[in-house]
């Protein structure tokens, strides 16, 4: 059963025994980072074509690869960025198939490798469509890291759902999720930077 059978929050629940907390704001109060006047010039342009279509393929293209480069940019390239890769970690379990975005602390870019931090699944329109994927995903990057045998292991994996231009954000720690039920908007994009960029930071 691959990540996207996992349609429902509900069902990852039951999967793998975890419990939610729902509304809560996790987030501190965030610094917004100033974005490049690549990634503006390119956003100018790619903006308004994004939102005008219900792709899920040209939201990821246009939207959440640039905004995740520039993490990656602001970071000095000491994070790595994949992008539809195969993240199969206990098949026997669901925790198979592909992410559509993984962020890894590590700098290595031809595989990934621990510590998987971050996961963004992308969404046309319905972002509450994608939280069971996003934390099965969440949990396949938690058993990663933990059979890595890094020698500090990562408390927390943070997560988010993302239509390009709305970010909801959730993070897992031991059996726990807490889903963030605010519907931060890009723009400004300096927001959702700020978050993505602490979230690789934290811990």
């Amino acid at each position: 059963m691959p990540y996207s059978n996992f349609t429902t929050i509900g069902k990852v629940k039951q999967a793998f025994n975890l419990t939610t907390q729902e509304g809560i704001r996790f987030l501190p109060e965030i610094n917004p980072i100033p974005l490049s006047t690549t990634l503006s010039v390119f956003l100018e342009e790619s903006l308004p074509v994004a939102v005008a279509t219900v792709s899920e393929k040209a939201r990821s293209e246009l939207i959440i690869a640039p905004v995740l480069l520039e993490v990656r940019k602001i970071l000095q390239r000491q994070i790595s960025l994949f992008s539809g890769e195969e993240f199969t970690v206990d098949p026997a379990v669901g925790l198979s198939g592909v992410c559509d975005f993984l962020i890894s602390r590590s700098p290595e870019l031809l595989e990934i490798e621990a510590p998987a931090v971050v996961i963004v699944e992308a969404k046309k329109a319905d972002l509450k469509s994608g939280i069971g994927q996003c934390v099965a995903e969440m949990v396949a990057a938690q058993r990663f890291n933990e059979d890595s045998g890094q020698p500090i292991p990562i408390p927390i994996i943070y997560g988010s759902v993302s239509s390009g231009s709305q970010w909801r954000f959730m993070k897992l720690e031991g059996r726990i999720v807490t889903i963030d039920l605010t519907d931060y908007p890009l723009p400004p994009v300096e927001t959702i930077l700020g978050i993505l960029v602490w979230m690789l930071q934290e811990g």
